[in-house]
């Protein structure tokens, strides 16, 4: 056994003390697909309420920051980029709060041994996509102006690891094709009013620092604007690509 492992073991090992519950059995699956090591997954599924409570935490964080309040309690309590949508928009805006909200639930959902594969797809498919997509934007396109440095590296790293927390859910899902075909429809349908064919007063992706504020709103002509429009049709298609892997080799390996 790698020293690495030894080390993994152990942590294994003393996280289960504590939270002992029986876990899925790891499949064996490739790395590409399951690229954390099988001690990681089993500590991150051990500690499955503490994660699932501190996502939906994030949520209700999220949800704060995109009514422009993370530093402020004063009322009006709702501005920022909910106070300057319409109500409609509303589910069409906090991506990542959305995302935080379905791998807690799908969290939540498994320990409670509760079928809804197409929550785990959500949860996948927001963990990938917004895990990735906010450090990019953060990192190349806004960079840390404009913002507390706390809060510019909380945004980067938190996201961090949320991809990570995405390659805990094929222990327990199915990555059934009816599942990504919905996260599939749901995170396409936001690629598209947010970036290409703009709805309810859209565009309604994340305001973006390195768009410069005009009459009316930002300008989303500038290069920015498409890199991240880019990006996040990027990954709508890696994780679409992930899923469907990751169910051709867990039927591999059911044959």
């Amino acid at each position: 056994m790698a020293p690495d492992e030894g080390v993994g073991g152990r942590i294994d090992a003393a996280v289960a003390r504590l939270f002992s519950r029986r876990l899925p059995d790891a499949e064996g699956l490739p790395r590409y697909v399951a690229p954390l090591p099988t001690w990681l997954e089993n500590v991150g599924l051990r500690l499955a309420w503490p994660i699932a409570l501190v996502n939906l935490v994030g949520t209700l964080f999220g949800f704060w920051y995109y009514a422009g309040r993370p530093l402020n309690t004063a009322p009006p309590l709702v501005e920022g980029q909910l106070g300057a949508a319409p109500l409609a928009a509303y589910p069409l805006i906090p991506d990542s709060p959305a995302a935080t909200m379905f791998i807690g639930l799908s969290l939540v959902a498994w320990r409670l041994d509760w079928d809804v594969p197409w929550l785990h797809m959500l949860g996948f498919f927001g963990c990938i996509k917004l895990g990735l997509w906010t450090p990019y934007v953060q990192l190349v396109l806004n960079g840390p102006g404009g913002i507390p440095l706390w809060l510019y590296w909380f945004l980067i790293l938190s996201h961090l690891a949320m991809a990570l927390e995405a390659f805990l859910i094929h222990r327990y899902a199915s990555f059934s094709v009816i599942s990504v075909a919905v996260a599939v429809f749901w995170y396409g349908f936001n690629d598209i009013v947010d970036y290409f064919v703009p709805i309810l007063d859209g565009p309604h992706h994340t305001w973006l620092r390195a768009e410069p504020l005009v009459t009316g709103g930002f300008d989303h002509t500038v290069l920015a604007h498409d890199l991240a429009a880019g990006w996040a049709v990027v990954l709508t298609l890696m994780a679409t690509f992930l899923a469907l892997a990751t169910r051709v080799e867990k039927v591999k390996r059911q044959a």
